[in-house]
């Protein structure tokens, strides 16, 4: 293809009547005295749209334009050309056609940036026009940084070298930031940050380090380094988070915070002893409050009308189970986000608090100092609080105080571990709370999963395998279309998995007379039995199912899921 023509943007625009004669002039001065980009300046003053920019420059040099958040990009043909190079031309290789490459650009009559990413791409080009917006997102999600963390971790490794190294001088020295095992850490943050890691799991094996992340709750292998810098890791991490570094036999638990691409951070850090070296994991916990709202949980709608009825009522107990990371302190603080106002005062109680909520009084709870959660619980009911929200039920004491403040007045939210609704009045039970006091006090349990979402990207419909249409026919009791059903095929917006973002998918036990005249029965076959008469089609996996029916989940995810838990 030819190099494109030099065209003037203003002049287009005029001629296709999308801005006046005045705005450009206006613009033109504006340009003149901040030396800003013309057509950033018509966008800010609102004259036009990027997409209308995009369209416009398309049919003046009669090449397509292209919305690459539609387009099926894949990340090893993107890659074709640097990362910096990509920025800096604001370009992108959008498809390998044999003889030539598909570039999109931001402006395609920058004759400096054709000539050069010819010479780098090595082939001749065909352009598109593409949104600098779009193009700026593609490019944060494509570029990872995998290469960078293992050459960062082999560098660190070849400057330990062989010798005993004091590591402590690696992070107390004045320097520190040009320091290898500095770079190598802000680097896997930030590549964790821009994939949306939850965790960051770095493990020592016999001969190497593996360092994974975990990504809409499935660990994927991010990349594997000499064994031998495990140690520098651990010890720099302990001293970012204030940890005893010369104890290596305990387990140790700390938290501080960074600043990741302008975004505040907060990490959560688990150091625990394993054969080969300290196994360190971290929980990445963006600073967002403002993301906890009750309608973006994926509750259905009549199921979220009775939850907010529930955390409604003056007393009470409000339960919300499932192991861990599926989503249960989300759902809470989406609950307290909802209930905070200045007519009612709240109180948490947690270990760890996982997020400032504003307007909300939150306590860390502290074994070392024996600031337990029955103990800061007893103070909190002292505190003359209408709704107190206590992070788990762990222990016999803290659950019996929690359902006494529910029959005392005040609204309790908490969590427990335990694998289904139904089963959870019975836990307590097991755990010493009085039979009455659970009966009285539980005014209903939320059990909850997360579920992977098919990437919109790349979903498309195919055709499902032999035991996939078996298990979804025996869900939904009857015939099964082979043809309907998506799954993703994998793309740079997903990273190749095929699933972007995760929804919760619940149950809901309301108790009623009946429940509460079984929860009282010294059988608890009898509530067990009754229970599941009431969650008759709106258990856990009939919510699974109903994702894969909107064609928002794929069926091997909805089987996934159903697996941890038994109907």
């Amino acid at each position: 293809m030819a190099r494109p023509e030099k065209v003037r943007l203003g002049e287009i625009l005029v001629e296709q009547n999308l801005i006046s004669a005045d705005d450009l002039n206006k613009s033109l001065e504006e340009q003149k005295r901040t030396g800003r980009k013309l057509g950033r300046i018509f966008v800010d003053s609102g004259y036009v749209t990027e997409i209308q920019i995009s369209e416009a420059l398309a049919r003046q040099l009669k090449i397509p334009f292209i919305d690459i958040q539609l387009f099926n990009t894949k990340t090893e043909i993107i890659n074709k050309l640097p990362e910096a190079q990509a920025r800096r031309f604001r370009c992108v290789v959008l498809e390998d056609r044999g003889g030539t490459y598909l570039v999109g650009m931001v402006d395609p009559t920058d004759f400096f940036a054709y000539d050069e990413i010819v010479r780098l791409l090595r082939r001749d080009i065909e352009l598109a026009v593409i949104q600098e917006g779009s193009l700026l997102l593609l490019i944060d999600r494509s570029y990872r940084r995998t290469d960078e963390i293992s050459n960062l971790a082999l560098e660190l490794g070849q400057d330990l070298g062989d010798a005993a190294i004091d590591f402590a001088e690696i992070g107390l020295t004045g320097n520190a930031e040009e320091a290898p095992v500095v770079k190598l850490l802000q680097t896997i943050f930030e590549d964790a940050v821009q994939v949306r890691a939850s965790d960051i799991h770095i493990e020592p094996q016999e001969h190497k380090l593996h360092i994974r992340f975990r990504i809409d709750g499935v660990m994927h292998l991010q990349t594997v380094a000499d064994l031998k810098i495990s140690s520098a890791l651990s010890l720099r991490l302990k001293l970012m988070s204030g940890l005893d570094i010369s104890e290596k036999r305990l387990p140790q638990d700390g938290r501080f915070a960074v600043k990741v691409k302008q975004q505040a951070v907060d990490v959560r850090i688990s150091s625990m002893p394993t054969q080969y070296g300290e196994s360190v994991v971290m929980r990445l916990l963006i600073q967002n409050t403002s993301g906890f709202s009750l309608e973006k949980l994926g509750m259905p709608a009549d199921m979220l009308v009775r939850f907010r009825k529930l955390i409604n009522r003056p007393s009470g107990m409000v339960l919300v189970t499932g192991p861990t990371g599926s989503g249960k302190t989300t759902t809470l603080y989406a609950a307290l986000s909802e209930l905070n106002s200045t007519s009612n005062k709240i109180i948490t109680v947690e270990d760890p608090v996982e997020y400032r909520l504003p307007g909300i009084n939150q306590v860390q709870v502290n074994d070392k100092i024996d600031l337990s959660f029955s103990r800061v619980l007893r103070s909190t009911l002292r505190q003359d609080p209408d709704i107190i929200l206590v992070g788990e039920m762990r222990d016999q004491e803290t659950a019996q105080i929690g359902l006494r403040a529910a029959m005392t007045g005040h609204l309790v939210l908490s969590t427990l571990h335990t694998n289904d609704a139904i089963s959870t009045p019975i836990r307590m039970i097991d755990m010493g709370a009085p039979r009455f006091m659970v009966a009285m006090s539980v005014l209903a349990v939320v059990a909850q999963r997360l579920v992977r979402l098919v990437c919109n990207n790349c979903a498309e419909t195919y055709t499902i395998e032999a035991f996939e249409h078996a298990w979804l026919q025996h869900e939904l009791g009857s015939e099964v279309d082979q043809h309907r059903y998506v799954h993703g095929k994998g793309c740079s917006i997903c990273n190749g998995t095929g699933y972007h973002g995760r929804v919760g998918v619940y149950e809901l036990l309301e108790m009623n007379n009946e429940l509460i005249e079984a929860a009282n029965h010294h059988d608890p076959n009898q509530f067990i039995k009754l229970g599941k008469q009431h969650m008759a089609g709106k258990t856990l996996r009939k919510s699974a199912v109903d994702l894969v029916i909107q064609k928002r989940t794929t069926i091997a995810e909805a089987m996934r899921i159903s697996n941890q838990f038994e109907e």
